[in-house]
């Protein structure tokens, strides 16, 4: 029901006359056990008769007609169908979103300016201080790799809609295949309806993108503070100083005389130390988590 909904409000989206269209093929199915499109051709175009059964709405059976996929879950999503509030799930940011990203921008520029790093670092620190006193600082890094780890994917699992790119993908794979077979037979007229639907499919694409994109301003608004204490931590309270020799995974010895702190150190080309570490522990803790909440962050 949740995918047919989703259909249903695509429509919905291109305009009242698709679901109208809908409407009349779902009754002439419902009265005859199948539709064909001679059954309904003075109540629709060939083109929405194409898109519902491009949609998948409309099922071939045996070359014997059509059948409406999901007639309960159409006739549901076609009485709360609206046009104007189609637009509420498919990614479109709110005055919320783009506070969060705005912000996110802001405590980004710490990296380059002391006074904000500082400022940032200072805070953060009344709340991981007293954590840090009590532990070393490479289990400290990767206590914050669970904890940003835990954080992007519960956003990542509320705020990315996979229904979406999965539709975009299933169209997109669509139009190939009928652009593919309309140049097989030559057939210019569909061509140039293909193109205007690829053309169309450009405004979703960006679309799909802003989507994508939406939970990362709010990882952000967690991660770049957490990643500010740990460059304050090393640059301005100095931990892992001159002269301290650490013994890294996959790495090994660790140390760096001239750098402010060891884990300063570039250990793959320019990564430093602090940073490769967060990575692995981050990468590591993404994968476990994903597997352990069932989070989808791809769409099939």
């Amino acid at each position: 029901m949740p995918r047919t909904a989703q259909k249903v409000d695509d429509l919905a989206a291109e305009g009242e006359e698709m679901t109208d269209a809908l409407a009349a093929v779902l009754e002439v199915a419902e009265e005859e056990g199948t539709v064909t499109w001679g059954a309904v051709s003075d109540e629709l175009t060939s083109g929405q008769w194409g898109r519902l059964i491009e949609t998948g709405l409309l099922v071939d059976v045996d070359g014997e007609g059509f059948v409406v996929d999901d007639p309960e879950g159409v006739r549901e999503a076609l009485g709360e169908a609206d046009p104007a509030s189609s637009d509420e799930d498919d990614g479109s940011w709110t005055i919320y979103d783009k506070l969060a990203a705005v912000g996110a921008l802001g405590i980004m520029v710490g990296y380059m300016d002391n006074g904000i790093r500082d400022a940032v670092g200072s805070t953060v620190d009344i709340f991981l201080g007293p954590i840090n006193g009590a532990l070393p600082f490479y289990i400290m890094i990767l206590v914050l790799a669970l904890l940003t780890g835990l954080w992007s994917t519960i956003l990542q699992d509320n705020l990315m809609n996979m229904d979406i790119m999965s539709d975009y993908q299933e169209k997109s794979k669509d139009l190939r295949e009928r652009r593919k077979e309309a140049k097989e037979r030559g057939d210019d007229e569909a061509l140039e309806e293909i193109q205007k639907e690829q053309m169309q499919m450009m405004s979703e694409n960006a679309g799909m993108f802003k989507a994508q994109f939406r939970p990362m301003v709010w990882i952000m608004l967690l991660t770049i503070p957490a990643f500010l204490w740990m460059y304050w931590m090393i640059l301005d309270v100095g931990v892992g100083s001159n002269g301290v020799v650490m013994v890294m995974p996959l790495v090994g010895e660790v140390s760096c005389a001239s750098c402010t702190s060891a884990w300063e150190m570039k250990v793959i080309g320019p990564l430093q130390a602090w940073i490769l570490w967060y990575f692995v522990c981050s990468l590591g803790f993404a994968q476990i988590l994903r597997k352990a909440l069932n989070v989808q962050t791809s769409p099939t």
